[in-house]
């Protein structure tokens, strides 16, 4: 079965995701996923046209209102406390969300995840991980075992989150960032990129450094 499905956001991690779509429909060797274009309330001229590359720009978020009620849609928002924003009005209209695994991630045939998730390529979740929605996982990060993680969480290229870590809504695990065993990330808070995180990091707090301060 082919499932409609539109990109929110003409940005690099939008654009991104269009790749990762492509990557899953040739894996399969068919049309899982026919991507009827990206929708974005704003868009700067340069990622419009490189989105227009690709697949149509069908206008600003209010286009969702005029699409079949089984169109499918992807965040592709990179930043987690927008993506939560933009999730909250996509509710409102009540389409589905897609959760997209790219052929070349690895994700444990025991993940419990809701809806929206994207995972993408050399992206690694292993055993027994519980996420919220619309976690991202970019490429070559990894989300270790016994994990719980919240809403709308993003992990940026080659983050590594250890084991039986608790990571809150809306989350930033910056590039390069390491999160060592069993710590709390607090909802809202941010991870600076290459930082070593040793103890927990209260929720809205930036740490950053090795060790994170």
């Amino acid at each position: 079965m082919t499932l409609d499905l539109v990109i929110v956001g003409c940005g690099g991690h939008g654009r991104e995701i269009a790749q990762l779509v492509a990557a899953v429909n040739e894996a399969a060797g068919r049309l899982t996923w026919r991507l009827l274009g990206f929708v974005d309330d704003d868009p700067a001229e340069r990622n419009r046209k490189r989105a227009e590359a690709t697949a149509p720009y069908l206008g600003t978020l209010g286009a969702l209102g005029q699409l079949p009620p089984q169109t499918h849609v992807t965040l592709g928002v990179g930043d987690p406390r927008i993506r939560r924003a933009v999730a909250a009005r996509i509710d409102a209209l009540g389409l589905p969300a897609a959760s997209l695994v790219h052929p070349d991630a690895t994700v444990g045939a025991d993940l419990v995840s809701a809806e929206g998730l994207v995972v993408f390529a050399g992206g690694r979740i292993t055993t027994n991980v519980i996420a919220g929605r619309h976690l991202h996982v970019n490429q070559n990060a990894t989300l270790a075992h016994d994990c719980v993680v919240g809403d709308h969480v993003s992990l940026h290229p080659l983050a590594a989150v250890s084991g039986d870590c608790h990571l809150g809504t809306a989350a930033l695990i910056g590039a390069g960032a390491v999160v060592l065993q069993g710590l709390r990330i607090g909802a809202g808070a941010t991870v600076g990129a290459g930082a070593c995180v040793v103890r927990d990091v209260s929720a809205g707090r930036v740490v950053k450094g090795v060790p994170a301060r």
